[in-house]
């Protein structure tokens, strides 16, 4: 008897996968072009504001050089050389990591208790309440700053005067902390009030950024923690802070961009100075945004071109710190899972 061999198929037909195909319906399709036209959009907008700013800039960059970098003063009716943003630019800086530096332990500390320690309730109540605080104009802060807070800082600021003053940074020039006889004004209109009070505009939007990541930390590895015996503490330092270290990240950055670009409420504070003012607590400082509102009325058309050299070059370093921060948070882990 005779046996035949059943016919044997090609593996290698059998190993390729079999194509998976999908048919949107309009629905969909109507909302990939919607989410493509509105990222299209912004890429638009965001081009147009650059090439609009870089060709009205261009006369005073011609004019200037490089030198539009390193000088301090700024007069541009004086001619070549008599203007620059190294002063502002310096300022700028100044006010902004005072802000950060501020408004990061706070934000981190409210996130991490809305999000891990509040009950229930009070979570809610908390969370609109910060949602609120965000949402409030910059020059209330601004008038608040201006008319409470930098004199109720002033006995702080004299203090670090008295004890820091062996530190340039908290040095001020032609004043003696010792004499009981200062008044308070010396320690006001200081880059310091300022950085403070966009600290306060700065902390709610970093701090609902912060909890949103928070509260994405994954549950099955909060349990294990607790499962391990780790303590609530330890489980926030070995779980949620790991995961959400994109998002703290990428809300202070994102409180930068807005600290570096804030206009009314610096503009109200401080007192505008075109050096390099490097002391802190020392009345008179200056910024780019503050100094092209407190500028551009009575300009001339040169001057207004000088001014928006200054704006490009304020809206090239946000535009470095925004896209700093989502790299950061793409190469985080809490950033690859969204």
């Amino acid at each position: 008897m005779t046996t035949v061999a059943a016919p044997v198929e090609d593996a290698r037909e059998e190993d390729v996968p079999r194509p998976i195909t999908a048919n949107p319906g309009l629905p969909d399709r109507i909302f990939l072009a919607w989410a493509k036209g509105s990222g299209a959009f912004v890429l638009v907008v965001m081009l147009g504001v650059g090439g609009y700013l870089a060709v009205r800039a261009s006369e005073a960059l011609s004019t200037a050089g490089l030198s539009f970098l390193t000088t301090e003063s700024w007069n541009p009716d004086g001619g070549k050389g008599q203007f620059g943003i190294a002063a502002v630019l310096v300022g700028t800086l100044l006010v902004g990591g005072i802000a950060v530096l501020l408004a990061v332990p706070l934000a981190l500390g409210s996130a991490l208790y809305i999000s891990e320690y509040a009950p229930r309730k009070l979570r809610r109540t908390l969370i609109g309440m910060v949602d609120l605080m965000a949402a409030v104009p910059s020059v209330v802060y601004g008038v608040w700053g201006y008319k409470l807070l930098q004199y109720q800082l002033a006995g702080v600021a004299r203090w670090l005067s008295t004890w820091l003053d062996w530190i340039p940074l908290f040095k001020v020039n032609g004043v003696d902390p010792n004499d009981p006889l200062t008044p308070p004004l010396v320690y006001t209109a200081s880059s310091l009030m300022a950085g403070t009070v966009v600290a306060f505009m700065i902390t709610p939007i970093m701090c609902s950024i912060m909890r949103e990541v928070f509260d994405q930390a994954p549950a099955g590895e909060r349990e294990g923690a607790y499962a391990l015996g780790s303590t609530r503490w330890g489980m926030i330092r070995s779980v949620v802070l790991p995961f959400g270290r994109g998002g703290i990240i990428g809300g202070t950055m994102l409180g930068l961009g807005r600290a570096l670009g804030e206009t009314i409420t610096v503009y109200l504070i401080l007192s505008m100075a075109f050096e390099i003012q490097p002391h802190v607590l020392q009345t008179g400082g200056s910024a780019v945004a503050p100094m092209i509102a407190l500028r551009y009325g009575d300009s001339t058309p040169f001057s207004i071109s000088a001014l928006m050299a200054a704006g490009l070059a304020l809206f090239l370093l946000t535009l470095v710190v925004n896209f700093a921060a989502a790299a950061v948070v793409a190469r985080s882990r809490s950033g690859a899972s969204s």
